[in-house]
């Protein structure tokens, strides 16, 4: 296969030209204005930062994109899917909130925000996976299959668990339903924490299988019936449903691989990311530590992997910033995002990403002024 296309532009300013101009060049550069969005919903996916995490991506940033798909005609809107842990994101109407906060807004962003997988994060397509090896059908927020086109606008930063997260992680474990990313996380399936657990019976009208019962007020899950779904975890109102975490770093990042085919076939899609900001860990996090490397600047392209591929290169040629999680371990060569957490491996979502058909790591870097 064929290198792909990698477009790059850096952080400099001039002549007046702002970073959100510079953004649009590039990505007008790359070859965006080639995908016909006349009338169609382009969906952007984007994270909107947990409140008290402040590296999350500027919504000036997803504005310059929202602009550029509604010049080439295109109905553009913000998207996110809930989160699976507690926290200000995990379902829709906290989440819509936490991305107001934040600055996510029909009158700063010029689109609207759409929490693709619904009030309770149970709003999924069932969307099969071609050549799938550990998911056979992912369970994707439903507007953003709803959607005709996709975009992905990803901060690229270090993730305790995959390495870093860069576009393949926006897409795949970002697109995923609560169940969704239930399944990426684990092999097993929900208990109740009964510490919590109140017996209202909400997670026994939403179960199609009978596998929960309430016995003194408190719920049990019976593994035997129960299928995996997740759903239990998004309808409970005291949070008392909670899923396994016990699948490894590897096959995590293969599934987040197979999540991410699962949104981009079949239909037009385009990738950015941005290198900036840099923290350790992901922006799920509800605050951020110190950018471990300088700020690189913006990538885009139609290949995933080979964007991911260039911006983990980028970010491994840059110098440990002193005061950070990195320059902490006085490590300015090799793999930052390895050294950062010792127990990932990133090039296991590259290398599944690559036999899945999504893209090449072999990539052409090409700076855009």
């Amino acid at each position: 296969m064929a290198p792909s296309k990698v477009y790059f532009t850096d952080l400099r300013t001039h002549n007046s030209v702002s970073l959100p101009e510079k953004l649009k060049r590039l990505i007008k550069k790359a070859g965006i204005g080639d995908i016909d969005f006349e009338k169609k919903y382009a969906a952007i996916k984007i994270h909107f930062g947990e409140p008290g995490n402040l590296a999350y991506l500027r919504p000036n940033y997803a504005k310059a994109v929202a602009d550029v798909v509604k010049e080439l005609g295109g109905k553009p809107f913000l998207t996110d899917c809930n989160t699976l842990y507690v926290g200000g994101r995990k379902n829709a109407l906290d989440h819509m909130d936490s991305a107001y906060e934040n600055g996510f807004s029909p009158f700063s962003t010029g689109c609207h925000v759409i929490i693709a997988d619904g009030l309770k994060g149970t709003d999924e397509a069932l969307v099969p996976v071609e050549g799938g090896e550990y998911v056979k059908e992912a369970k994707i927020g439903q507007a953003v299959m709803d959607a005709d086109i996709f975009i992905s606008l990803a901060h690229f930063k270090g993730h305790e668990a995959t390495g870093f997260g860069g576009t393949l992680k926006n897409i795949g474990m970002g697109c995923g339903s609560r169940a969704g990313k239930m399944e990426q996380h684990s092999a097993g399936k929900p208990h109740v924490n009964h510490d919590d657990c109140v017996g209202c019976k909400m997670c026994t009208k939403i179960c199609a299988h009978d596998a929960i019962t309430v016995t003194d007020r408190k719920a049990t899950i019976d593994h035997s019936k129960c299928v995996g779904c997740g759903r239990c975890i998004g309808v409970c109102p005291h949070d008392a449903v909670n899923p396994a975490s016990d699948e490894s770093n590897d096959i995590l990042n293969r599934k987040i691989a197979e999540y991410t085919k699962a949104v981009v076939d079949g239909r037009p899609c385009f990738y950015i990311n941005m290198v900036i900001d840099v923290s350790p860990y992901c922006d799920c996090h509800a605050e951020n530590d110190a950018a471990i490397v300088p700020d690189v600047g913006f990538f885009a392209s139609f290949d995933p992997v080979a964007l991911d591929a260039a911006c983990a290169d980028a970010v491994n040629k840059q110098p440990a910033i002193a005061n950070s999680v990195l320059g902490d371990h006085q490590h300015n060569q090799g793999d930052h995002f390895h050294k950062v957490s010792p127990e990932t491996n990133w090039m296991s979502a590259i290398d599944h990403a690559e036999k899945l058909g999504l893209g090449t790591r072999e990539y052409e870097l090409i700076t855009v002024k």
